[in-house]
């Protein structure tokens, strides 16, 4: 790293905000498969729902898809290396269903495990601990096409994949995540169909999340069997803190309906055996077919809780167009990008969200442990005419929810923070938006395939090489 650059990224204050974590803090980051892999149709892989999502006209932006990525299938050694010069001590990555089974379902495409297993074995031997995570989106297409998370029967699927992932690779793997976000496979993909599968039925979003769910609980007793005692397994879910502009009894009313929404829809069943009970009138559909020992089995303990924290919601008064045409006023979520500082997602930027959100969910949750497995921000990144990636936007971001996770750690020893991943390790397919937006630590040049390490990577690096000299030099 060049002396001088670091010296301009550094700041004095980082010392200080390194010494508030524990010697055993994860500090990583974070990718996802079809984000970042590429080879689509290499090594036997089967096609996923995302292959063909991204491949219907109009569903992705400028019909963009993951088709190559960033060649991490190709690049896996190199990308390793990156994450060691940057001092990361830990990479949460997802494993592709369909690279293992084609299908969903049947033989196991061994091509598919011994890419992880390399992939895990790599970043052993540069003293990165390895978090996997079981599924983020990538459903097999076979299985979608016998119903997908809409077909009880998926469920079962997952655990089986699980638990065949599990036995190739728990002696390696210490920190295990079923599933990733499933409020986005199921409200984004079923409800409102701007992610695959593509379907806009708010009945089906409910019944897909059930069995979201469901997996969980199914492949959480089969994972404990295959590891040891020591392993970690948890669920990672996008989580908001919820705000109102006004004080008023409606706007009230209407952010608890909203973190029923957004929040408890995944929390309440995972922790407490049951789902909100006005959410189903609330998003005007009916509850899922709940069957005997279910809401058991998916609130079976876990070891910790994945929270991924990009921004607040904030609760007002706006007009709203009925069916008829005509205009009435009612309290809804408020876009604030104009406002307030925002990413290049129309994201607010607020680190004290994160404080408030973990402090709410240890007031109204048990939850032995926190990782921070999804925390970043997308921003228009330009290259100088030096090469270097001034992303002084992000830099900050990531300094502020840093800080403010640091504060919460002195604050209380209950749920303890217990590590940090930042999205994402490396630019990506960001889903819908395609190519457009970018969230990484490290510049891809889609063009070339060459890597640059932004100044907020860079910065991320002399953070961690402060934290390291401290606990471990």
């Amino acid at each position: 790293m060049n002396n001088k650059q670091d010296q301009q990224i550094q700041s004095a204050s980082d010392t200080d905000l390194a010494s508030r974590f524990p010697a055993d803090f994860l500090w990583g980051a974070a990718t996802s498969a079809y984000q970042i892999e590429g080879a689509t149709r290499e090594d036997g892989r089967g096609p996923s729902i995302w292959d063909r999502f991204a491949t219907t006209p109009g569903c992705t932006f400028q019909g963009e898809t993951g088709e190559v990525a960033a060649d991490h299938y190709h690049r896996m050694e190199q990308d390793v290396a990156l994450m060691a010069e940057m001092g990361l001590r830990a990479y949460r990555f997802s494993i592709s269903w369909s690279r293992i089974f084609p299908t969903g379902t049947g033989e196991v495409n061994q091509c598919g495990l011994d890419f992880y297993g390399r992939l895990v074995d790599t970043l052993l031997a540069h003293n990165i601990q390895p978090v996997a995570t079981l599924f983020h989106w990538d459903l097999p297409a076979a299985l979608q096409d016998q119903g997908g998370w809409t077909n009880r029967a998926t469920a079962y699927a997952f655990a089986d994949y699980a638990a065949r992932v599990v036995e190739y690779l728990g002696d390696r793997v210490g920190h295990w995540i079923t599933h990733n976000e499933p409020w986005c496979s199921a409200y984004l993909g079923h409800g409102l169909g701007i992610h695959a599968p593509g379907i806009q039925d708010v009945q089906a979003a409910v019944t897909a999340a059930h069995h979201i769910l469901l997996s969980h609980g199914l492949a959480m007793p089969r994972l404990r069997a295959l590891l040891p005692p020591t392993a970690q397994i948890g669920i990672s879910l996008n989580l908001f803190p919820v705000y109102s502009v006004d004080k008023t009894p409606g706007a009230s009313e209407r952010v608890e309906r909203e973190i029923d929404f957004r929040n408890r829809w995944f929390l309440d069943p995972v922790f407490k055996g049951h789902y909100p009970a006005d959410l189903f009138s609330f998003m005007g559909c009916q509850p899922p077919e709940v069957q005997p020992g279910d809401l058991e089995l998916i609130s079976a303990p876990l070891d910790f809780l994945g929270i991924n924290y990009y921004n607040p919601l904030r609760v007002g008064m706006t007009p709203v167009k009925d069916k008829k045409g005509g205009v009435r006023h009612d309290y809804e979520v408020l876009n604030m990008s104009a406002s307030v500082p925002s990413t290049a997602m129309g994201w607010e930027i607020y680190a004290q969200g994160l404080a408030d959100l973990i402090s709410w969910l240890r007031y109204e949750y048990v939850i032995p442990a926190i990782l921070i497995t999804e925390n970043g921000a997308a921003f228009d990144d330009c290259i100088e005419a030096s090469g270097r990636i001034a992303d002084v936007r992000r830099l900050q971001y990531l300094r502020e929810h840093i800080e403010v996770i640091g504060r919460s750690i002195q604050q209380s020893d209950l749920a303890p923070v217990q590590g940090y991943f930042a999205w994402s390790l490396l630019d990506n397919f960001e889903w819908a938006e395609g190519y457009s937006k970018r969230f990484g630590l490290v510049y891809i040049d889609y063009d070339t395939q060459t890597r640059i390490i932004k100044d907020s990577g860079l910065w991320y690096a002399s953070f961690l090489a402060l934290y390291n000299a401290q606990h471990y030099d």
